[in-house]
């Protein structure tokens, strides 16, 4: 896989183990609540993960755009959607999404490279 999933994961998932390792009550549930809030339903996985996709770009986080488009790509979602997805985000949340964009272009690169 590529360095920059690879730098991407490992520290998510340090990351995400010492925070569950504190015991908070609160992080614990919203974490559970983001698991459960994208399993399959009324909308498939892949629809879901391209909402938290465009969501994530207008609301400018690069952690959880890179989190979605990896969740997204191994959903079988294509450039082509993923493109189509970042363009409405682009366009919702204005030019300030671009550099996001870019970054969000180089992590779908690195994903596919590692497939």
């Amino acid at each position: 896989m590529s360095n920059l999933v690879n730098e991407f994961n490992d520290y998510r998932s340090k990351m995400n183990e010492k925070l569950l390792a504190d015991n908070n009550l609160v992080i614990k549930r919203i974490f559970n609540l983001d698991t459960n809030a994208y399993a399959a339903g009324a909308l498939d996985v892949k629809t879901k993960e391209l909402l938290g996709l465009v969501a994530s770009a207008v609301l400018r986080c690069d952690d959880c755009v890179k989190y979605h488009l990896e969740t997204s790509h191994k959903e079988g979602v294509t450039r082509e959607e993923m493109m189509e997805a970042m363009g409405i985000a682009t366009l919702v949340g204005g030019t300030i999404v671009i550099p996001h964009l870019r970054r969000a272009y180089e992590f779908w690169e690195a994903l596919e490279e590692a497939k």
